[in-house]
């Protein structure tokens, strides 16, 4: 997230035995050699947690699958162990994500802590053995053309408050560390930067203020839905979206990354007028990444007749998103070769040098 003996269930359909380990390759060994450029002309795939809308979310293949599809980055959420190891994992608690309750032998390690206010039980993530941020990254950097990595600080205040490293170190420290240690760094679209493409992205914006002081890599802050608060300011959505705090959090971020029935409401499933939130956020230089698209009916409002297509097209097209959190990196893939194929090879790396120049100028 190091001893990790037990293998979650949706890890153990994936991979034989848990003496494999590491699956992947630490630091990365295999071949490098000229890539394909990450696109810049079209708003960004960014495979949810892999292609977790195919695999099991946060897993290698997940991860491998959705760069077979054509994502331009992959997320994930980085947690800590109690032990200090950095992985990926959405949950704190493992109950939703393996069959851990069926174990009785795990039973006296159930807890119960304060989690963003409210008390969480269940079995937190310890020693078991998860995909390890490193890991993740490897997979990145091992892929056949350039793809970026978006890792997510994920519950920052609780990994503080549980897990101490040493020196007096942060969780955040622990998180930019293991990025300088693959070659992270650089600012939006700057030649380090394009070379091995990064965004971090957090709930809690004063660890976003923190890690810029320790990187000029683009920040993301993301927004949850209107009735939560920040984890660590206690801040409400109407005080995230002012003009006010947008002015304040855009000179630490390049941009946000908003729920998307925040930015669209719905009632009853059936959209109703978009809120000025993309408008006011582009007038600020900041991009606009939405969470999350997928496939399935239930989650494909009525105006989009079961197509996610359809979809994809509205938030593109009509409400002028700069990226997509999508759990089908495939179908968000598909849509964008038909209505927005790349150009070839060469003028790509034109458009890249155009994009550098014009991002220099802009931060000039």
């Amino acid at each position: 997230m190091g001893s990790r003996c037990f293998a979650p269930i949706i890890f153990l359909s994936l991979v034989a035995v848990c003496a494999a380990r590491p699956l992947y390759p630490l630091p990365s060994k295999l071949a490098q050699g000229a890539k394909q450029p990450l696109q810049t002309s079209r708003p960004y795939n960014i495979a949810h947690r892999g292609s977790n809308g195919e695999l099991p979310e946060e897993t290698g293949p997940a991860y491998m699958r959705a760069i077979e599809e054509g994502a331009d980055f992959i997320e994930g959420d980085i947690l800590a162990t109690k032990d200090g190891v950095l992985v990926c994992a959405h949950d704190l608690i493992l109950d939703d994500t393996t069959d851990v309750k069926e174990h009785k032998k795990f039973a006296d390690r159930k807890r119960t802590y304060m989690v963003q206010g409210s008390n969480m039980t269940g079995y937190f993530i310890g020693k078991y053995p998860i995909i390890t941020f490193e890991e993740y990254i490897s997979i990145a950097l091992d892929a056949p053309r350039v793809v970026g990595i978006y890792p997510e600080m994920k519950n920052p205040v609780f990994n503080n408050e549980h897990v101490k490293w040493s020196g007096g170190r942060r969780y955040e420290d622990i998180f930019m560390e293991t990025l300088q240690k693959y070659g992270y760094k650089g600012s939006y679209l700057s030649k380090d930067w394009l070379k091995q493409p990064v965004f971090i992205q957090s709930f809690a914006p004063t660890s976003l203020v923190y890690v810029s002081n320790l990187t000029d890599i683009p920040l993301l802050f993301l927004i949850d839905d209107v009735t939560v608060v920040t984890e660590d300011t206690n801040q409400t959505y109407s005080e995230i979206t002012s003009d006010a705090y947008l002015n304040y959090i855009k000179n630490y971020v390049v941009g946000i990354g908003p729920w998307k029935d925040t930015v669209v409401p719905v009632v009853n499933e059936y959209l109703q007028a978009p809120t000025d939130l993309v408008a006011r956020a582009h007038a600020r230089n900041l991009q606009v990444h939405p969470y999350t698209y997928r496939n399935e009916n239930k989650y494909l409002h009525f105006e989009f007749h079961q197509d996610p297509y359809q979809e994809y097209d509205y938030w593109i097209n009509k409400i002028g998103v700069d990226g997509l959190f999508t759990d089908f990196t495939g179908s968000l893939h598909r849509y964008q070769e038909a209505s927005s194929p790349l150009p070839n090879a060469k003028a790509s790396s034109v458009l890249h040098k155009i994009a550098a120049l014009v991002s220099s100028y802009k931060n000039g």
